[in-house]
């Protein structure tokens, strides 16, 4: 991808998920930029994410590009170890991953940095990743220990 373009990827299944997933990884926002609609069924993630997708000769830039995920047919979404009462802390999504339950409903999962988690409860995987707008450079390059 050019600096230009702007991703739109789709999930219906669960190795579709595993690509957004990749895409995601080292995304940052804040516990503000999550909506839930109960009564669309819908949870939204907005996010700065770490485009991991830039061209190979750009690959010493770094860029981030604002993005949203949407998950549709969520049923119910629970929390774990986000502090739910601070609306501007930072969370670091490190991966989202699909527990199946009684096919094809499950469980989709987005894990950030520390432990935390949010967990929603769908009817089947139906995940959307839209980015908003173009890249901007970053001087930080997200790295993690394997140990």
């Amino acid at each position: 991808m050019t600096r230009g373009e702007t991703m739109k990827l789709l999930a219906l299944d669960s190795e579709d998920l595993t690509v957004i997933s990749a895409m995601c990884q080292d995304s940052l926002l804040k516990l503000g930029d999550i909506q839930y609609l109960p009564r669309e069924k819908r949870l939204l993630v907005a996010m700065n994410r770490f485009a991991w997708d830039a061209d190979l000769a750009r690959q010493q830039k770094n860029e981030r590009r604002r993005s949203v995920l949407a998950l549709s047919r969520v049923e119910a979404l629970q929390a774990r170890n986000i502090n739910q009462e601070n609306k501007d802390i930072v969370l670091s999504l490190l991966a989202i991953r699909f527990e199946p339950a009684a096919e094809p409903a499950g469980t989709v999962i987005l894990e950030f940095s520390g432990g935390a988690a949010l967990a929603a409860k769908a009817e089947c995987i139906e995940a959307q990743l839209t980015d908003l707008g173009a890249a901007w450079s970053t001087d930080n390059r997200p790295q993690h220990d394997l140990d």
